[in-house]
């Protein structure tokens, strides 16, 4: 029976792989995401960007799970980042941060990308490791001053990359997506499923060894 172990703290990705039928073992990696990504070097892809750092966090927790959980589990980690303007935008460093940016990003679109690396062990050694990305076109409403302002006092858009959410307070501004809308909320459910068939894993298996509720 694997068991699915997801090495990210976020509230988005642990509600959608509850709802797509997997309940999770949550492992917060602790990684720093901005060595990881200056260690990088400059120009590098976004893709590669987000691929890293999710690589990264799967790692890290893989290296981290007990015997019992190591003997038969697979490790998902991801990362997501807002690209617009040419830059990459993680999560808000403050309100002013997350003010100024919804301000830039309001009445446009910018692209989504969100890095998968699934890792499968047993007997607590890796038989697989892949990584993908995913790009989503996310277009983005014109909150009122009022609105943006209350969304900002909420703290939402202080926990999550691009200071925005699709399934949140924030859906309100989200005027509609181009691609796989899973994949906005934090954890894109086609590639996921895709990693994990390479892994050699069915996502009938998973359901029966991970049960919600």
């Amino acid at each position: 029976m694997t068991r699915v172990v997801l090495g990210s703290a976020s509230p988005g990705r642990l509600k959608m792989l509850r709802q797509a039928g997997i309940d999770p073992l949550v492992m917060v990696s602790g990684v720093d995401e901005q060595a990881v990504a200056a260690s990088l070097g400059h120009d590098v892809s976004p893709g590669h960007i987000v691929c890293a750092l999710a690589r990264a966090k799967a790692e890290r927790v893989a290296a981290d799970v007990d015997s019992a959980v190591g003997a038969d589990c697979v490790v998902v980690g991801c990362d997501s980042m807002l690209y617009i303007d040419g830059r990459l935008c993680g999560k808000p460093q403050s309100v002013a941060d997350a003010r100024a940016q919804w301000q830039s990003i309001s009445g446009r679109a910018g692209q989504l990308y969100t890095g998968h690396c699934v890792i499968r062990l047993l007997d607590k050694k890796i038989t697989f490791i892949g990584s993908e990305k995913s790009v989503t076109t996310v277009y983005f409403g014109i909150p009122s001053p009022g609105d943006l302002e209350a969304y900002l006092a909420s703290g939402e858009p202080l926990q999550v990359a691009g200071g925005f959410t699709l399934d949140g307070l924030g859906g309100w501004f989200i005027d509609g997506v181009d691609g796989d809308p899973s994949a906005v909320v934090g954890i894109g459910l086609p590639v996921t499923r895709s990693l994990l068939q390479r892994a050699g894993l069915s996502i009938a298996a998973l359901w029966a060894a991970n049960p919600v509720g």
